[in-house]
């Protein structure tokens, strides 16, 4: 894909080698059909020659600043209200940059891993979803895989494009449907910075320093050091693995296209181990793909990642949080809302305990303690044989809901049935609920699915479960006295406890065992 004529000019430009010839750049976002978020303050800024004069002109607002002994420069713009109407907004120095149609309304920054990193043109219906993709005042800027050993000033990207037929099949499909049902509400331009990468875990998008700050992230630069110590070992070791498969490939590939699709399902190319540069390397993604993007004026994020978390899912919770309070840090605005999704339902064929997704959704489930932060729950509208679902009209309609409810005011249900208590009764036990906006209801089926009692043994049974207003009552014949209770608890389990808003409950247990 080629780069608008801006980007190259943001790519190149704040390289060191050519800062020699002083023209003024501008950080990586700034480029043609940008979006600015409205109502807050706007920084500008960029490269120029140490001590040069940088004029910028936008909106009938001037400013100037110099830059500093390092070349850089920002100047800040008054707040400006929502326009869809595109203006030209000028930086001048010792030559002049202008980017055109710039229009002004909401900015989320879309990050995570392969499920947000998902496009368009691989979504439910996606033919259908691309033709009707008229929405110029939708837009959408990709940055591109990098990894960097240090904060980075610059990064290169695909520079803002419209959604049309033609472009919004490369867009992230959960920031898409997200956006799409904002506008539907705002009628203003949305603007989507989509930062991800599949396969990565939390660690790789925390600045060091958060890394850093707290003894319990240790580990983490533990399992990496060992990673690099064995790096030179596996890759002797892959060398040979590899060309077995080329040469198979070759053989499979002779023998047709339909032969060799077959082929490569069953054959997949052998992962190349981890190593320096790698995708893992901690800190690497957040120095190379958000440093260089703050402290552009945003709304707020959506986050979908957790996956390749799910072996340490103890872990997650506080690094989780300490990710999302350093991104606010970086950015400078204050704690702007964070929404995530809730891990999908999926089976997981290497996990033998069947169970580590749901302890991963529950540490996503415990972040709920920062403040203006949300989830979306996708423990309905996966698929339990491909961890990668293709519905994201859902999951992106759920992240409105969180938006419209919490950023613009617009009064509904954003959440399901979360759990609040439970109290022993008789042999039963009797859980309450929050938001259970009308009562707890059950869908396509008569009983609630996948809720467990146990006793003091810690032996969980199947439970027979009866639901009334926001009260679930369970016991089980195997269980005289239960203690703890269940719902969901499996990497793919049958959820199918809704309330009254049609969103579904949010899987939890009452022990800590």
């Amino acid at each position: 894909m080629s780069f608008p004529r801006t980007a190259v000019v943001v790519a190149l430009g704040l390289s060191a080698t050519f800062l020699a010839r002083a023209d003024v750049t501008l950080a990586p976002l700034f480029t043609d059909h940008a979006v600015l978020q409205r109502d807050k303050p706007i920084p500008v800024w960029g490269i120029a020659d140490a001590g040069e004069k940088v004029t910028v002109t936008f909106a009938r607002q001037t400013r100037t600043a110099t830059a500093g002994a390092d070349g850089a420069w920002k100047v800040s713009l008054d707040k400006l209200s929502a326009e869809s109407k595109g203006a030209d907004l000028t930086v001048a120095g010792k030559n002049t940059l202008v980017l055109h149609d710039v229009v002004i309304g909401e900015v989320w920054l879309c990050s995570g891993q392969s499920n947000m990193e998902f496009t368009v043109s691989r979504a439910r219906d996606a033919a259908k979803e691309i033709a009707a993709a008229n929405f110029p005042l939708i837009r959408h800027v990709k940055i591109r895989n990098t990894v960097a050993a240090d904060p980075a000033t610059t990064v290169k990207t695909t520079g803002w494009q419209s959604a049309s037929p033609e472009t919004v099949g490369a867009f992230t499909a959960v920031g898409y449907f997200f956006a799409h049902d904002i506008f539907q509400k705002l009628n203003i331009p949305i603007g989507l910075v989509h930062s991800s990468w599949g396969g990565t875990p939390v660690e790789s998008w925390m600045p060091a320093p958060a890394l850093a700050r707290d003894p319990r992230f240790r580990v983490v630069a533990e399992r990496w050091e060992k990673t690099l110590a064995d790096y030179p070992d596996k890759k002797a070791e892959y060398a040979p693995v590899l060309a077995e498969w080329t040469a198979a490939d070759a053989a499979a590939k002779a023998q047709g296209d339909a032969e060799h699709a077959a082929w490569l399902k069953a054959h997949p190319k052998p992962r190349a181990p981890r190593g320096p540069g790698d995708s893992w390397t901690p800190s690497g993604l957040y120095n190379g793909m958000i440093a260089p993007l703050a402290p552009y004026a945003i709304r707020g994020a959506l986050w979908y990642q957790g996956e390749s978390n799910a072996d340490h899912a103890a872990e997650y919770q506080p690094l989780f949080a300490a990710m999302i309070t350093a991104w606010r840090k970086s950015f400078g605005q204050g704690p702007f809302p964070f929404f995530w999704v809730n891990l999908a339902n999926y089976k997981s064929p290497s996990d033998s305990t069947g169970q580590t997704y749901a302890f991963l959704r529950e540490a996503q489930s415990q972040t709920l303690d920062l403040e203006n932060t949300g989830q979306a729950l996708a423990i309905d509208i996966g698929n339990p044989d491909d961890i990668h679902p293709t519905n994201k009209q859902d999951v992106g309609h759920r992240l409105s809901l969180l938006a419209k409810n919490r950023v613009y005011g617009y009064q509904g249900e954003d959440t399901g049935p979360t759990f609040a208590n439970v109290r022993l009764g008789g042999a039963a036990l009797f859980a309450t609920f929050s938001h259970s906006a009308g009562g707890l209801t059950i869908h396509n089926a008569t009983e609630v699915a996948d809720v467990e009692v146990a006793g003091d043994d810690k032996v969980f049974h199947p439970a027979r479960v009866v639901v009334s207003s926001s009260i679930m009552i369970a016991s089980s014949p195997d269980v005289k006295q239960p203690i703890a209770l269940r719902y969901a608890w499996k990497n793919a389990p049958n959820a199918n406890l809704y309330n009254g808003a049609g969103l579904p409950a949010v899987p939890f247990r009452s022990d800590n065992w």
